[in-house]
């Protein structure tokens, strides 16, 4: 078996791990665990003695330090579950070796290509490896990049004990495309101080802030009756709802957004003549956007349903998650630490916000500050997903770095 990160990568992709967001088991799907196992037989034989996989479709395993000093205790996080948005069956790797610049044609669909004009990185790569699917798959860099990488720098950590480290711990989660990536990890056994999710994206980017969110559902009820007899007394809850999303402002939706501009976005809608539900999702990088936006949004429901008088709503506002960078800043070493050692690497490090959410967003509210550090995919949840071997490589020297980084500052 050979252990370049590049390796890894492969052996991991075509390992069917789709989360699936209409399942109420933990993990999701059951053929995570298929990963999960994998992981934990390679980090046994790296030399990771506790590594494990719990019920819950967790894996957990430490790298013990060497070093005498008292060094906080940091974690490296990356999921194993891809996203349902686009099958995840049946992975054929591509590799386009010492890519020479140009737009990619896929082998498997060549009506997919990845184009230039939209994936400007691409003219940071030539030269590089090149990892694309086949076109009729995700890629599963998002996030099996990551996985690759830590595995990578655990063996390498092991086999190098002149780098010197504090305690490193090591945590793969399933379900996290589907919002439940932390739902069951078990922070005490855990035992972490600070942790890194490896789910970014460019090298060098390092992103310690994250949209706040909220879920929306409103619930109608109108007023049915057959529609032969139907003027004047029919309210249909479907109208309804399409005349609230009718109204919803053109300007703070996704596809009008960008940079730190929030939106508010319908997910879902099911609907008879008599009850109707509208899902939404509400972003920003505030909590004071996040409730002005909710404050419009129930406004605009009010002023539709005031043209049905015998009609009902109910408007529930469930919280997802909340912008990290609130607990980051009061930390603000982990990112420090972390920019320091994109620079070791040889990169020049970008410091951002996600337009998303990462398991790192919820386990900063849970006492693990967690930021997120690039992983090297492209164009995730799509078939036009890619990641370079050379931007992995990169990744996994940052955490070497990054690891001795801690112990020289302890």
């Amino acid at each position: 078996m050979t252990d370049t990160v590049l390796d890894r990568f492969l052996r991991y992709v075509v390992i069917d791990t789709q989360s699936d967001p209409a399942s109420s088991a933990q993990p999701t799907t059951g053929k995570q665990k298929d990963l999960g196992r994998v992981l934990v037989d390679e980090l046994l034989k790296i030399g990771l003695a506790d590594a494990h996989l719990d019920e819950h479709g967790y894996v957990y395993a430490t790298i013990p330090a060497n070093s005498d000093k008292t060094v906080p205790v940091i974690c490296f996080c990356s999921h194993m579950d891809t996203a349902p948005d686009f099958s995840g069956t049946d992975v054929k790797p591509q590799i386009v070796r010492n890519y020479a610049g140009g737009d990619i044609k896929l082998a498997g669909d060549t009506a997919r290509v990845i184009r230039v004009s939209d994936h400007p990185e691409l003219q940071n790569q030539i030269g590089n490896d090149i990892v694309t699917t086949d076109g009729t798959t995700l890629l599963g860099a998002d996030d099996k990049a990551g996985l690759a990488e830590i595995m990578t720098a655990a063996a390498m950590l092991v086999d190098n004990p002149d780098i010197r480290h504090g305690t490193i711990k090591i945590l793969f989660t399933p379900d996290e495309e589907v919002g439940r990536g932390v739902n069951k990890v078990d922070l005490k056994k855990l035992g972490a101080d600070f942790a890194y999710t490896m789910d970014g994206e460019t090298a060098g980017h390092i992103e310690d802030e994250t949209f706040s969110a909220d879920g929306v559902e409103i619930s109608i009820s109108g007023v049915a009756i057959h529609p032969g007899f139907a003027k004047d007394r029919m309210e249909n809850a479907i109208k309804i709802a399409g005349a609230i999303i009718d109204r919803l402002p053109r300007d703070i939706a996704p596809e009008t957004t960008e940079g730190r501009q929030g939106f508010i976005h319908p997910t879902g809608v099911t609907g008879s003549m008599e009850k109707a539900s509208l899902s939404l999702i509400i972003r920003d990088f505030t909590d004071k956007g996040l409730t002005e936006k909710e404050t419009m949004l129930e406004a605009i429901v009010k002023d539709v349903m005031a043209a049905y008088p015998g009609s009902t709503y109910h408007f529930e506002v469930k919280e997802q998650y909340r912008n990290m960078k609130v607990v980051l800043d009061r930390h603000p070493e982990i990112v420090e630490n972390a920019i320091e050692a994109v620079r070791r690497a040889g990169m020049t490090p970008v410091r951002g916000s996600i337009r998303g959410g990462t398991d790192g967003s919820r386990l900063s509210f849970m006492g693990l500050p967690c930021p997120n550090i690039f992983a090297g995919g492209h164009a995730f949840h799509s078939p036009l997903e890619w990641v370079s071997r050379q931007d992995m490589e990169k990744a996994v020297k940052t955490i070497v770095e990054l690891a001795k980084v801690w112990e020289e500052r302890a």
